[in-house]
């Protein structure tokens, strides 16, 4: 994680509309000159993420004209072969449970490995050196690619396979989620909170009927509970 500006530097985040990738984003505008985003649509269950991420991208702008000035154009790449060859709850109509590895059913094989990928060649083509990403090995479901292992093995592959200066930013590794509601308003104060809190999307079931205090949710799914858990003890500490 960096904790320097980069002023003169572009990033690009991987945005997906949820808490995480939100709360990266408003990190990324907050240290870079220029930061544009990249979305993936591989055919997940919880596809109403990708329709909070244009409805995100302008409010973060309303927020800040240091933010509205730095952010720049956003990509959609679509990614059907995942979904196509992955047996899971998040891209098909099946139980959310574990297996008997440990691992939630909702695991992606190879997810996270195909999006840095893809979005480290479109960084190669825009001319940008800074990935930016939500992954996190503190507070997580388990994902073997979300580890910090993992994602220093893919930028090292990445740099020598693309021959080019490739940083892979992940400010949230070593932090809980309590800190990320934290980081947000450390980042954007309350208005990024409330902002996360009614338009972010987490939810596996792609459920946003129902509001909770920490957003909109099926409530039960892992990253409902791990969201509802981190707002908790966020909001415990505000007194």
């Amino acid at each position: 994680m960096a904790s320097d500006h980069h002023e003169s530097a572009s990033a690009l985040v991987l945005f997906s509309g949820g808490q995480d990738s939100t709360t990266c984003l408003a990190w990324a505008l907050s240290r870079f000159a220029r930061v544009e985003t990249v979305g993936f649509d591989y055919g997940q269950r919880h596809r109403v993420e990708l329709d909070r991420r244009a409805v995100l991208r302008e409010a973060l702008a309303k927020l800040s004209p240091d933010w509205a000035a730095r952010l720049g154009e956003d990509h959609t790449i679509a990614i059907e072969a995942l979904g196509a060859i992955s047996d899971t709850a998040l891209t098909r109509e099946a139980e959310i449970a574990m297996r008997e590895d440990g691992l939630p059913t909702t695991f992606v094989p190879g997810r996270n490995l195909l999006f840095l990928t893809f979005a480290a060649a479109l960084a190669y083509r825009r001319g940008v050196n800074d990935l930016v990403a939500g992954m996190c090995e503190t507070d997580y479901s388990g994902y073997p690619d979300c580890r910090h292992e993992t994602i220093r093995a893919l930028n090292r592959a990445l740099t020598l396979g693309m021959a080019m200066d490739l940083e892979i930013h992940t400010p949230l590794m070593w932090i809980d989620k309590a800190a990320t509601w934290a980081l947000a308003r450390d980042l954007g104060g309350e208005s990024l909170v409330s902002l996360i809190v009614e338009e972010t999307h987490t939810c596996y079931l792609g459920e946003r009927g129902k509001r909770f205090d920490w957003g909109y949710g099926c409530g039960e799914c892992p990253a409902c509970r791990l969201r509802a858990a981190g707002w908790e003890k966020f909001a415990a500490s505000q007194g």
